[in-house]
């Protein structure tokens, strides 16, 4: 019976090990065929637009770039799309592409080889943004914005718009460098586009080349979270055992303001009602978190909201328990 056993056992695990591999389209034997650039072209800009047929099974796709030597630039695994732009320098290149999913890999496309040219003429180059990442969340309004020098280009344009209303905060036609700090205090918690176009005395780079990101201003504080009478341990209860896993539980009021950036949680321990540092401090996605104490005695806990901008709330009012 102990042999049967074991061998049923055995057999689930190996299916349950199996079943992503049983679910997946076996695509090892396929290739990928690319679109562009083609061997042999000749890109008369700063950046590159990889883009390839789509593969039946991919789920994702692993694209490769080549400099002199066969030294490595780019190994990127691209999600849910079949194109990929990426800045180079002037120079000469080969690149391939695979795809991918949980089980398996395709073979990879057959090398290309392109050359990037730098040219005097903006039109077809684009700048590439550094800083501040797209979809960054900021509590201030004096934002630093960072570009990468473009080759050939004697000035930037700057602009920044509120994507709410369409309203321009601020425009700096004439930077040389590659970063400017916006001076615009009235600046109002939303969501805002900011764009760079490069110059010099012959032509810019064009408006649909015009490099954007967004970021989100927002200044309002998460909400004090607070506690239910279902909340968890009850606040002074009954001792707890030792070495029991115990579930702490809290609510939060919905969040207010133009912009509402994600909201994390920060739980705190103390043995002496905070009245120095706690001795635990653990970052938590959710409103419940589970933890185990090996040493009797009374706990104190509380938990703070944080958001993606850097704001913190309010303290939530301390809680008691106590182990034996």
């Amino acid at each position: 019976m102990k042999t049967i056993n074991k061998i049923m056992l055995f057999a689930i695990a190996l299916i349950a090990f199996s079943c992503e591999d049983i679910l997946e389209d076996d695509i090892s034997n396929d290739t990928i065929q690319i679109i562009s650039p083609l061997n042999g072209a000749q890109i008369e800009s700063n950046v590159v637009k990889f883009q390839w047929n789509s593969l039946k099974g991919a789920d994702k796709y692993r694209v490769q770039v080549y400099g002199d030597n066969q030294i490595v630039v780019l190994d990127s695994l691209v999600e849910n799309k079949t194109n990929l732009t990426y800045p180079l320098t002037e120079g000469d290149y080969q690149w391939r592409v695979r795809g991918e999913n949980f089980a398996y890999q395709s073979t990879y496309s057959v090398q290309s080889a392109f050359s990037m040219i730098v040219s005097d003429d903006l039109t077809n180059q684009q700048v590439v943004l550094s800083a501040p990442d797209n979809d960054t969340y900021v509590n201030f309004t004096n934002v630093t914005l960072n570009w990468l020098t473009l080759v050939n280009a004697t000035s930037y344009s700057v602009e920044v718009i509120n994507v709410s209303n369409g309203q321009q905060v601020f425009l700096n036609p004439a930077i040389t460098g590659t970063s400017v700090t916006m001076n615009n205090p009235n600046l109002t918690d939303g969501i805002y586009e900011w764009r760079v176009k490069a110059k010099n005395s012959a032509n810019a780079t064009e408006t649909q080349q015009y490099a954007s990101r967004r970021f989100s201003v927002d200044r309002v504080l998460p909400n004090q979270p607070g506690f239910v009478p279902t909340s968890t341990p009850a606040d002074n209860g009954s001792p707890i055992a030792a070495n029991t896993s115990i579930t702490f539980t809290w609510v939060i009021p919905s969040d207010s303001g133009n912009v509402m950036s994600p909201i994390t949680y920060v739980i705190q321990f103390s043995n002496d009602n905070f009245a120095t540092q706690p001795f635990q401090s653990t970052d938590v996605t959710s409103t419940t978190f589970s933890q185990s104490f090996n040493t009797a005695g009374v706990y104190f806990w509380k938990v703070l909201a944080k958001d993606k901008a850097g704001n913190v709330s309010v303290p939530s009012v301390i809680r008691k328990f106590t182990l034996n």
